[in-house]
């Protein structure tokens, strides 16, 4: 039986999917998770009623958040994500051949099940590749305890106002910093200007006290029904320093084609994009 899918972004706002199918209900001892098919976006899953991935755009999210911040970095050899259980990041971050190791912790098994099952296409088969291991459990733990040392870190989690809200800390960022190469690159979402302004705002600041260098990007999401801002960090690397042909060269250099949304032509609008979005956050940057 089909039914409307609706998404409440922020407390005036709403948006969302007719004719949607819900395909699975689980809840899982840390969170309540569905996956549905809808005739917009092909099938799609949700934590606590909070949209995620969906097989129609999942594209672009996952190629914004992982290669901007990769061709930074001259030779990334090992890269952790942190949440990440649709095997999205780990399937974009396995496009760069330099990478030999690729960790995945994320919290709920249960995600890594559903969408094992039902988003195939998410994965592409990427927790089956030997050089990603996948960790279940808390990702705040896992950096704490862990002695390796990764050039990239992406944040595929859950939004701050969430049970991953520790990680959104100054205190995990400079916990993070211990695993982290000198030269290392992070990556991270930041939401909706129209929607999580104040949100974002913070966030910004605390990683602007934290690393040298911060970059925001932007683009379209459908699933988030919005702009959707994301952030790249560094201590030594700027993103948005290589142009058009460094970025083509480089992508060229690592073979990497075939990619749905981003290119050497994306990447400066990405950054110009943000510019444009961020535009929303200065009554709250002002107030800051």
């Amino acid at each position: 039986m089909s039914a409307p899918l609706l998404f409440h972004p922020s407390p005036d706002t709403i948006y969302g999917f007719p004719g949607a199918r819900r395909l699975a209900s689980v809840d899982s001892p840390f969170q309540h998770i569905e996956v549905w098919d809808t005739p917009q976006l092909g099938r799609l899953f949700t934590l606590d009623g909070r949209p995620m991935t969906s097989t129609g755009d999942e594209f672009i999210y996952h190629e914004c958040m992982v290669h901007p911040a990769a061709l930074a970095h001259p030779a990334p050899r090992a890269a952790l994500v942190l949440g990440g259980g649709d095997g999205g990041a780990a399937r974009q971050l396995l496009r760069h051949p330099g990478i030999g190791r690729i960790v995945v912790a994320e919290l709920d098994a249960e995600v890594v099940r559903l969408t094992r099952e039902h988003l195939p296409e998410v994965h592409g088969g990427a927790f089956d590749d030997a050089r990603v291991e996948l960790v279940i459990g808390d990702a705040a733990r896992y950096v704490e305890t862990s002695g390796e040392h990764f050039d990239l870190v992406v944040f595929d989690l859950t939004p701050p106002d969430s049970p991953a809200a520790g990680l959104y800390t100054t205190a995990f960022y400079a916990q993070l910093k211990r695993v982290m190469t000198p030269d290392a690159v992070l990556s991270l979402h930041l939401g909706s200007p129209y929607f999580h302004a104040p949100r974002i705002v913070g966030l910004l600041r605390d990683l602007g006290a934290t690393f040298a260098v911060v970059r925001t990007l932007s683009t379209f999401v459908p699933l988030y029904g919005s702009q959707w801002l994301m952030a790249v960090a560094s201590d030594t690397l700027d993103p948005a320093a290589p142009d058009r042909v460094d970025i083509a060269a480089r992508l060229a250099d690592r073979q990497i084609d075939g990619l749905r949304c981003y290119d050497a032509t994306v990447h400066a609008s990405l950054f110009a994009a943000a510019d444009a979005a961020r535009d929303k956050l200065s009554p709250f940057l002002k107030s800051s």
